[in-house]
């Protein structure tokens, strides 16, 4: 087992080699399977509503959840984004809509 300096340090010499150029970078590691169904169901969307959303088309998230067709590598990390961090992904795309959560507290607030 490592100590947090020992693991920091290895970051440190990681960070030192990409700098130098001895490395080019590092690779993300994917699931090879994304449960979209489980993903939408958490965050209670219609298939449409997720879609628009997230900017999939609606046909795409229904191929996925019936088993037709695997996200792309790039989809399955989006997918990955949303299940972790919603909330961020949706105000990114969507920053001219406040979250409802901060709605509510507020209007809680004042009562």
């Amino acid at each position: 087992m490592t100590t947090v300096f020992e693991d920091l340090m290895t970051g440190l010499d990681e960070v030192d080699a990409f700098l130098a150029g001895k490395t080019s970078g590092y690779k993300v590691t994917l699931p090879a399977e994304v449960d979209v169904k489980s993903i939408r169901k958490r965050l209670k969307m219609t298939q449409s509503r997720f879609s628009n959303t997230f900017g999939f088309s609606l046909d795409a998230v229904k191929h996925w959840e019936g088993g037709r067709r695997t996200p792309e590598a790039s989809a399955r990390a989006f997918l990955m984004v949303i299940a972790r961090n919603p909330s961020a992904v949706i105000s990114a795309l969507h920053p001219d809509i406040q979250p409802k959560t901060s709605h509510r507290r507020a209007s809680k607030s004042r009562a």
